[in-house]
């Protein structure tokens, strides 16, 4: 097994498909008049599910960038977690759990922070393959001040980012992406697991195996 590591290349790309991300977002939010200032909610204890290797090694660029004491203190937080969103997806019901990245209100790792923590908050929009285009309303903050406007609301497109994020993880997989195993993990997963590792691969003539 081998860790998955963006290249300084690939490291440039999903930062500017972030700030791409971010300038829409701040459009939205501005057109809005929306802000989280003095929200009563924290949107960090939304249960999300993640599903990129990229932003996967992005975030433990982030974590290896801390201290090994806090590093230890917030894997023992995720696994908290993972033990309390486990309890309340049992019982049938969608777990409401303070991501263990969180502390005092902030992000550790603010700048290495996933695409969904990126862009929740304001509507958005995502078109799939298939044609079908997914509507997200924003926050309940958000949704009372776009109340009434339906498909007219303001709202980030994140067809073209996300698009261009398969395409960097297809790069980042060496164009293998059909033959490993899908990531759909929590950052509490991400954080207990460790950074993303990859099987290594061994061609021989026109077949790949994994080894």
């Amino acid at each position: 097994m081998r860790e998955v590591v963006l290249t300084e290349q690939q490291l440039r790309e999903l930062e500017d498909i972030y700030e791409k991300l971010q300038q829409e977002y701040a459009r939205v939010a501005t057109t809005l008049d929306f802000s989280c200032s003095g929200c009563p909610d924290n949107c960090c204890d939304s249960y999300f599910l993640h599903h990129t290797y990229v932003e996967w090694a992005h975030l433990w660029r982030g974590i290896k960038q801390l201290a090994p004491e806090r590093r230890m203190a917030i894997r023992a937080r995720a696994k908290t977690y993972l033990g309390q969103c486990t309890k309340e997806l049992l019982a049938g019901r969608r777990p409401q759990v303070m991501c263990p990245l969180n502390e005092d209100g902030l992000c550790v790792v603010y700048g290495h922070r996933l695409l969904v923590c990126r862009t929740h908050g304001v509507p958005a929009t995502m078109t799939r393959p298939d044609g079908q285009t997914l509507r997200f309303p924003g926050c309940f903050r958000c949704q009372e001040i776009v109340e009434g406007l339906g498909e007219q609301a303001p709202h980030v497109a994140r067809t073209p980012l996300l698009t261009r994020l398969v395409l960097l993880e297809n790069e980042l997989l060496n164009n293998k992406r059909h033959l490993l195993p899908r990531v759909k993990m929590t950052i509490a997963e991400m954080l207990v697991q460790g950074p993303p590792t990859l099987p290594r691969f061994r061609s021989y003539c026109d077949e790949t195996i994994l080894l």
